[in-house]
């Protein structure tokens, strides 16, 4: 594990550079005016700078001393100062106006192409903790870091120009200048370099002790965590995590700061000492012993090379802000650069809108290679009819409803729908032709019709057949907005926390809602009671008989009724038929079901107590 964090963190210093490029291409494909302006503005408060270091004194001084008539010597500072107005006046609008307006139109376009491409992006994806890390910190954000990369590299560009300019008048002035030069120069590029990759690896030795720290910080206030904080003693666990990774980060600062203390000493003496107290003396002695220096020239270089050691500080420090954001920008890079197995904007044949047949023909599947989870499974599905697949935990079962949804591609075999393989059809006209209930379901902060139709236009009687259909429709009447009361608290006080029964019923309604030709069902009676499930099935298998129909249980007496059931077990199936067949076969599936049966069974001394 820490080999593998080394190499990727070796990897994105290498490619720091072109991580901050790619932001700058990227900002400039949402918004060219933000990058414009940030250019110019970086550009005025550098050139502004140099212009009075450089020009502005060199003017005023020379003109005072060739006894330029004082009425062009105002003319120019009023001419001046109008420009300086204008940049200045630019500069504040834009700063306080035009970038936060702006900030709203990078946001909103940035994470729309996130999400664009979170949307495309397969499910495998979301699956792989290791990727999904990734997406959540390139999503964290993202604007952010990218709008301050592109600064960054507005204010080093801005710095070198301005610098650049500045040493070139020095060494107009004097050539030996180039010697103080190089002081700040092996101060800021020799030893500021070293001390900004010392503070990274500091930074990043740090990281993970951070990372405990905010955690532990999340933990505390979120109530997700509330009541097991309440109930246990984790508070201890959390507290110890805390102190621990707090030491740890006082340990790491420990470890470097003599090699901290001497860089900076040396940066700063290269970079300020020699620089302004070296030119000061050397320029003191031209003008006063050697007399090679004007009094304007002298005064001139002492305001250049604040200037010039300005620059190169800024230079030092932005280059260090850049390198650590193109750390970050990694993730945000990786992602929107990744290529989808399964895209979901993949085009291909229109299905048919009548569902008669899904087949899966020699079908095999394996999350990693070499360990197969679906083994050479075939079976097939007709229309108006109904097939049930029952196993232990890790049979399977849920895997196969992945590859029928297209989530997944088979490694081996291939899935047919009217007698096509799937991977020919449109892959968004593909999903919509199925309605899906889910065991590990989400509701959504808003109305229970809103909860229903998920975006669909559905009128309110094909919401109120569905809950009714569901058994749900009593429970959602007797709330004071029936189908447009708010489930979730959310973002509404008054929003209504139903059982985790009721809310899975909501979640079949969807699936009843839905006109689609194939339903899918998932699990879905998990939270409920018997006679509930038994009640709800009924309506679920009532679905069959105008569809076709595949439902998921690990409770046998929910199948029953269905006109096949396929019993799997390590990726493969065992036993197949109808309810009838396979208990009189006396296989695994009966023995499951009697097994399960016996747990309804009323105990035989209460029986006979009563």
């Amino acid at each position: 594990m820490l080999k593998r964090e080394k190499k990727e963190k070796d990897i994105t210093l290498k490619q720091a550079a072109g991580n901050n490029l790619f932001a700058v291409k990227l900002l400039w494909s949402v918004s060219k005016s933000r990058v414009i302006h940030m250019v110019f503005t970086s550009l005025c408060g550098y050139m502004g700078w140099m212009f009075f270091a450089v020009f502005f004194m060199r003017y005023i001084s020379n003109a005072i001393q060739s006894e330029t008539p004082f009425s062009t010597i105002l003319a120019f500072i009023i001419t001046v100062c109008a420009v300086m107005l204008f940049v200045t006046v630019y500069s504040s609008y834009t700063r306080n106006v035009v970038y936060p307006l702006n900030d709203v139109k990078v946001h909103t376009r940035l994470y729309d192409e996130l999400y664009r491409k979170a949307e495309n992006v397969e499910l495998s994806c979301y699956e792989d903790s290791s990727f999904y890390d990734k997406y959540t910190m390139a999503v964290d954000g993202a604007a952010e870091k990218v709008t301050e990369s592109v600064r960054l590299m507005c204010e080093i560009f801005a710095a070198l120009c301005a610098g650049m300019v500045t040493y070139i008048a020095m060494f107009q002035i004097d050539k030996m200048l180039i010697l103080f030069v190089l002081a700040p120069l092996v101060g800021n590029f020799v030893f500021g370099m070293a001390l900004n990759k010392l503070n990274l690896r500091m930074y990043k030795e740090q990281t993970p002790f951070t990372r405990r720290t905010e955690y532990v910080n999340r933990v505390m206030y979120l109530s997700d965590y509330a009541k097991e904080m309440r109930l246990s003693k984790i508070y201890n666990v959390l507290e110890n995590t805390y102190n621990e990774a707090t030491v740890n980060t006082i340990n790491v600062t420990k470890k470097y700061i003599a090699r901290n203390i001497i860089l900076s000493f040396w940066q700063g003496y290269l970079s300020y000492a020699i620089i302004f107290e070296g030119i000061m003396l050397y320029g003191a002695y031209c003008v006063l012993i050697r007399g090679s220096l004007t009094l304007s020239e002298f005064v001139v270089l002492t305001s250049m090379m604040g200037l010039a050691s300005w620059a190169l500080i800024n230079t030092s420090r932005n280059l260090m802000e850049c390198n650590r954001n193109g750390v970050f920008l990694h993730n945000l890079r990786s992602f929107m650069q990744h290529s989808e197995k399964i895209p979901e904007n993949q085009d291909g044949v229109m299905p048919d809108s009548i569902v008669a047949s899904v087949e899966f023909k020699n079908v095999s599947f394996g999350y990693k290679p070499g360990t197969p989870v679906i083994n050479n499974i075939s079976f097939c599905i007709t229309k108006n009819s109904s097939i049930a697949l029952v196993g232990h935990n890790g049979a399977g079962k849920s895997t196969i409803i992945k590859l029928l949804f297209r989530l997944y591609d088979p490694t081996d075999g291939e899935i047919l729908v009217n007698g096509t393989n799937i991977k020919e059809y449109n892959l968004k006209a593909y999903r919509s032709m199925f309605a899906a209930a889910f065991q590990d379901y989400k509701i959504f902060a808003g109305t229970v019709s809103e909860n229903v139709s998920m975006g669909r236009e559905s009128s309110e009687q094909t919401i109120i057949n569905s809950l009714e259909r569901a058994r749900v429709l009593g429970k959602i009447n007797s709330l004071q907005g029936g189908i447009n009361s708010v489930l979730t608290k959310e973002f509404d006080e008054d929003g209504q926390v139903l059982s985790g029964g009721e809310f899975q019923k909501i979640v079949v309604a969807r699936a009843f809602a839905n006109p689609a030709p194939i339903k899918v069902f998932d699990e879905p009676s998990s939270a409920l009671d018997p006679i509930a499930e038994y009640e709800l099935f009924e309506s679920i298998l009532e679905e069959s008989r105008n569809n076709l129909t595949v439902f998921v249980s690990h409770r046998l007496s929910s199948v029953k009724n269905a006109d096949e059931v396929i019993m799997l077990e390590n990726g493969g199936i065992i036993e197949r038929g109808t309810h009838s067949d396979l208990m009189q076969l006396g296989g695994k599936y009966a023995d499951m079901f009697m097994k399960q049966a016996k747990n309804y069974q009323p105990d035989e001394s209460e029986v006979a107590s009563a």
